[in-house]
């Protein structure tokens, strides 16, 4: 190959080229040697005469500009090859159709060893076979415009970034492959890569850790939840879910978002779903366990804030009361298909303080199915997130099956994938609309409680007629019948009116409660062998699977007991 014509088809030399003709510099074909040069040949007499003050400022100005084009021609006439023999990045050049073999440098063969000139890349260059760079080689032959592909990585174990340029040479057009050794950087990113995945993995592990490994199972209610991170390490969050049985058939369902990312938000999730936990069991209303949470959120982290949607479901009211600090609507479809937001009240996310909560009511009677949420599965960079609550409530509206199906087809219908931007947490709860057999082990019955002491024996003829009409073992029936006397006496005794006896069954346990206008909460105590009294709730704690109480909202108290049922109880 003549490297002589080809240098003179690199760029860099055309420009130059060019720039001498238009400064009518001699061209290399005119005179390669430089004016300043010239001067000092031997051979050649120093041209103009004159006196010696006029000599020595022509002499002086003249050397100043050899001096300038000699610099230039310097560079110019530097031996190509050379210069790319000493490069550290690996260049060859190629020709033809072929990628015909027509120069590699030093660089190049201490990489991967000599290369015979005048063979076809795919013999000649097998590496770049090995770095799929043929293809390219000939998409830059075809488009006659430059390509670069990065940190491929070769057999060899290093890594080079490649740049393919089209270039004329002496046998047509051919390109010249330039390769950088990038191996050092390509190891440093896949060391962020690996540590950025293990990060993730350590706050997947946390999240999921931290989130109910089974959820409770309501007698009432059929529940289902999803969880799904983020598809990197920013995008696992705080989101979180849980259900909480508080005892008389009543059920709490809490899903939250903590704003941050990765293990610290995890963490911080994890405090808050505990502090949930403890605060349902003293049976506040929804409004009074925000307010709670408020505080503690801010002893946790003042840096960090959450939202937070806390619900109770009673199946007796047939309603959802729930307090919202700043979270998302809950969604709820009712057996016509129709479907309500439950937009009002809510309040400032957790951890801002000083906000007083309040709750709200929706409907959630037998054939109602309810969705809550966290903003990953409705929140779009590109629209506007009542957009997607909307488009939810459309895919809502189409979604039948179990609570799980419809978990799964929510996530679908909002396009949530592995590589989501954020992570999302989905709840949704039933309320199944019970008939035949079915709805003959689900049932109620009450009694208002009137008039003074002549109320007591009303009520136990009552518990006792109805615990006969469901068919109950005479164990339980008698037990039943003692538990709901006990209850009404203690609150004819400490209450005042209103007053209800509400019997409750299930397929899994019979429920007993009495409520009172009075919102002095009894409490289990010990007593003395001479006192007359105090020994009611004692006596309920004792055969009861379990008791409580709790204020009711418009003033007053329910006092509950339950039965678990034997197996096989119809």
């Amino acid at each position: 190959m003549n490297f002589t014509r080809w240098s003179a088809r690199l760029p860099g030399t055309q420009r130059r080229a060019a720039a001498r003709a238009d400064h009518g510099l001699p061209q290399r074909g005119e005179s390669a040697v430089p004016a300043a040069r010239a001067e000092h040949l031997p051979d050649e007499p120093e041209k103009g005469g004159g006196g010696g003050g006029d000599d020595d400022g022509g002499h002086s100005c003249h050397s100043h500009q050899g001096h300038q084009g000699h610099q230039g021609g310097a560079v110019d006439e530097l031996p190509l090859r050379d210069v790319l023999d000493r490069i550290p990045a690996l260049v060859a050049l190629v020709h033809g159709p072929e990628h015909r073999v027509a120069y590699v440098n030093d660089a190049y063969v201490a990489a991967f060893g000599d290369r015979p000139a005048g063979e076809p890349a795919r013999i000649a260059l097998p590496e770049l076979d090995e770095l799929s760079l043929l293809p390219l080689l000939d998409q830059v032959l075809r488009s006659a415009k430059p390509r670069t592909v990065k940190s491929r990585k070769a057999a060899g174990g290093r890594s080079y970034t490649v740049t393919c340029t089209p270039l004329e040479t002496a046998e047509g057009p051919g390109v010249l492959v330039f390769a950088a050794d990038v191996t050092d950087h390509a190891e440093a990113a896949e060391r962020l890569r690996t540590s950025e995945r293990e990060q993730r993995e350590t706050a997947v592990t946390l999240q999921r850790s931290l989130l109910p490994q089974e959820l409770e199972e309501p007698d009432d209610l059929r529940i289902a939840a999803t969880y799904q991170p983020g598809g990197t390490e920013a995008a696992v969050g705080g989101d979180w879910y849980d259900v909480i049985t508080l005892g008389g058939g009543r059920t709490a369902l809490v899903i939250g978002d903590v704003m941050g990312r990765g293990v610290r938000a995890a963490a911080v999730m994890g405090q808050l779903r505990t502090a949930v936990r403890a605060y349902a069991r003293l049976d506040l209303p929804p409004h009074e366990v925000l307010q709670l949470l408020d505080g503690l959120a801010i002893e946790i982290d003042p840096q960090q804030i959450a939202t937070c949607v806390y619900a109770v479901h009673d199946p007796n009211e047939g309603r959802l009361v729930y307090a919202s600090a700043g979270h998302l609507p809950i969604l709820v479809r009712d057996e016509n298909g129709t479907i309500h937001r439950a937009e009002e009240p809510t309040g400032p996310p957790l951890g801002t303080g000083g906000w007083l909560h309040t709750s709200g009511s929706v409907p959630l009677g037998p054939g109602s199915t309810a969705v809550m949420y966290t903003d990953g599965l409705v929140e779009r960079r590109d629209e506007d997130i009542d957009e997607g609550v909307a488009a939810l409530e459309h895919a809502l509206s189409g979604a039948t099956g179990t609570p799980q199906v419809i978990c799964d087809r929510l996530i679908r219908a909002a396009g949530v994938t592995a590589d989501h931007d954020d992570d999302v947490a989905v709840l949704v709860l039933q309320h199944p609309a019970r008939k035949g057999p079915d709805g003959e082990r689900f049932r109620n019955a009450a009694l208002e409680l009137l008039g003074g002491v002549e109320a007591a024996p009303r009520a136990r003829a009552f518990a006792s007629g109805v615990l006969t009409s469901w068919r109950f073992a005479p164990e339980l029936h008698d037990l039943g019948v003692l538990a709901a006397s006990e209850l009404v006496a203690n609150s004819l005794q400490h209450g005042t009116p209103p007053m209800r006896l509400r019997l409750r069954r299930t397929d899994r346990r019979l429920i007993i409660e009495v409520t009172d206008g009075d919102d002095h909460l009894p409490r289990r105590r010990r007593a003395e062998p001479g006192d007359e009294t105090g020994r009611g709730i004692a006596i309920v704690a004792t055969i009861a699977s379990n008791w409580g109480s709790r204020r009711t909202p418009g003033g007053g108290k329910a006092v509950w007991c339950e039965f678990v049922l034997p197996r096989g109880t119809g």
